[in-house]
């Protein structure tokens, strides 16, 4: 059967479009097609930096036959209703239908035989309708005319049973042409059908494969890495992204001053990944950054690319010097000051819930009821608390956002946090914070663990880091106790705390991810085996006054206790679904009172 290709050559589209404008025309051109009468057909779509497309390798000429069968009105109707049927029907007069009786009387039928339109005729109609409705994130008028499209639009290029199709959208051209890459071949190629097209425009440097590109793109970084024995540091989505970038991948290995080893990793790679879209690179034997970076150019430079490999070394060697300026004034002092704390004071966590340091305040005292659970030391998780936010105000989470925690870590590595003597684990014993706390456990306490390393101070720098995680359903849980612990408070504060004010998900809108937040917590309990009996812990709700004023005892116990383990439970449900388990049973098993998200798991 015939074939069918188009593309809509324009300039460069942003990459983080591409994908979803490939699945966006498969949609429209199918349901398109579909309602023209020419069926449902396996659509290839295909996209590059310049051009997105479509090929349909078995496109009938012509749409089907339609015969149909038009009931009208009943004999001796008003000649008006005769008149507005004829007309609807097609017919010159009312002599062309049938009179067909049933039990309610006799009525006029129109059987009208249509003939199915030819497929070019039908693409000259509907290519426009895409052309126009297409839905761009962001689009952009060019010219004279309203056509708007995510860039300006160059060509229209349709080919159909091997012959052009004239398609006709403001003035956009409509040639039976494309062009190859911008640099290497910029005279324009005429293609007969999909595989010369797609031969001819490999031929001029553009492959519009993204997987081959990608490939490519992996196969060439990974060679280059090899003979200088190094490994890449593969990122998926960075991956994505480069293969949007380029129509004609060409990779190169460039080097770094390794003065700026000493930057924390992470401040490197991101350095890299979000600025200046490289790959990082490491030492296969240590597993630590090399002083080098993957880069991909969308040309082949007739020097072999030491041109623009070193001019790429310049431009991170510039942004890595910002990096370093904002890390070396971070590092100057301790992870906690009390400037910091009085900035945490000033940045207002939510309206009605006060600062970031209010937060702080009621993970702290939820932590230290928690460490009956988990069987963390109380002083060290007292200590996480108080520095788990602090990297919030540095110079370095100001300037990379996604660092928060990461940059906490790596600071209180460096300023050698006294690691507190550890005290008796659970039930506080010396210590004075969780005497007064109330049995949160659904069993006794487990046994002491015994004391980490330098007196605990990797479990405190470990929490800062780990306290965020997990920060999606893919994302490891903590496994330190202190981390276990500090990450628990975190998210219950939060699902607490925004429940009292009222702000709960509600279909699909969850501004504050407390979903997130739940499922999270769910994670952990279960993969802890924290018995966590939910009810008790929020019973001491008043004495720590997270929300002031906002309910009365009574009222705070109620929701919290009820409300939040339902939610709780509802993303344990999502948890058994995703691993294939009976999800439908919790309900039954909850339904007996029990509010210890492991011991329901272990009853399903």
């Amino acid at each position: 059967m015939p074939q069918l290709l188009i593309e809509f050559l324009s300039e460069e589209i942003p990459a983080r479009m591409q994908k979803r404008a490939e699945e966006d025309l498969a949609r429209a051109l199918g349901e398109k097609l579909k309602a023209a009468g020419l069926g449902e057909r396996a659509i290839k779509t295909f996209s590059s930096p310049r051009r997105i497309g479509a090929v349909i390798d078995d496109l009938a000429a012509k749409a089907a036959d339609v015969n149909e069968e038009k009931k009208g009105p009943r004999v001796g109707a008003p000649d008006q209703a005769i008149q507005g049927f004829l007309k609807s029907a097609g017919l010159a007069s009312i002599d062309q239908a049938q009179v067909v009786e049933d039990k309610k009387g006799a009525f006029y039928v129109a059987r009208i035989a249509r003939a199915g339109r030819e497929t070019s005729a039908i693409l000259q109609e509907i290519v426009p309708e895409i052309v126009r409705g297409f839905p761009w994130p962001k689009s952009m008028r060019s010219g004279e005319g309203d056509l708007q499209w995510v860039r300006p639009l160059q060509n229209i290029l349709c080919i159909f049973a091997g012959a052009p199709v004239k398609i006709a959208v403001d003035a956009v051209p409509s040639e039976a042409q494309t062009w190859g890459h911008r640099f290497h071949a910029p005279d324009a190629i005429r293609p007969k059908d999909f595989a010369d097209y797609a031969a001819k425009l490999r031929a001029a440097k553009v492959e519009i494969d993204r997987e081959a590109r990608k490939a490519a793109i992996l196969e060439s970084a990974r060679r280059l890495c090899a003979e200088k024995k190094l490994e890449l540091v593969e990122d998926v989505g960075l991956l994505e992204e480069v293969a949007g970038l380029v129509e004609w991948p060409v990779v190169l290995l460039g080097d770094m001053d390794p003065a700026f080893l000493d930057l924390p990793g992470e401040v490197i790679r991101l350095s890299m990944r979000t600025h200046q879209k490289y790959f990082a690179v490491r030492d296969p034997r240590t597993q630590k950054l090399a002083p080098h970076f993957v880069v991909v150019a969308n040309v082949e430079a007739k020097d072999g690319g030491k041109a623009i490999a070193a001019g790429n070394a310049r431009v991170l060697s510039a942004r890595l010097n910002d990096a370093r300026f904002f890390w070396d004034t971070d590092r100057k002092t301790p992870l906690y000051t009390d400037a910091r704390r009085d900035k945490l004071k000033q940045i207002v966590f939510h309206q009605k819930l006060g600062s970031v340091w209010d937060k702080v305040e009621r993970m702290k005292a939820l932590a230290v009821e928690l460490c009956a659970v988990t069987g963390a030391d109380v002083a060290l998780v007292e200590r996480a608390a108080e520095l788990c936010k602090m990297d919030l105000v540095t110079e370095t989470v100001g300037e990379f956002p996604e660092l928060q925690g990461q940059i906490g870590r790596a600071l209180a590595e460096i300023s050698s946090e006294p690691s507190p003597p550890l005290r008796g684990r659970g039930q506080g014993e010396g210590g004075r914070a969780n005497t007064q706390a109330p049995d949160v456990s659904a069993r006794p306490p487990p046994p002491a663990p015994a004391p980490q390393g330098g007196g605990g101070g990797e479990s405190v720098a470990a929490a800062i880091e780990d306290h965020y995680r997990p920060l999606g359903p893919n994302d490891r849980v903590p496994s330190d106790p202190v981390a276990i612990t500090l990450a628990l408070a975190d998210k219950l504060d939060t699902l607490a705390s925004f429940w009292v004010i009222n702000e709960r998900p509600t279909g699909s809108s969850d501004p504050y991810a407390l979903r997130r937040a739940a499922l999270g917590a769910v994670r952990i309990m279960l993969q802890a085996n924290n018995r966590l009996s939910v009810v008790a812990l929020y019973k001491n709700w008043e004495r720590r006054h997270w929300v002031a004023g906002s309910k009365s005892s009574s009222d705070i116990q109620e929701f919290l206790g009820k409300e939040i383990l339902v939610f709780l439970a509802d993303r344990l449900k999502v948890q058994l679904r995703d691993q294939g388990k009976r999800h439908d049973l919790v309900d039954a098993v909850f339904a007996l009172g029990d509010d210890d998200l492991v011991r329901i798991v272990a009853r399903v």
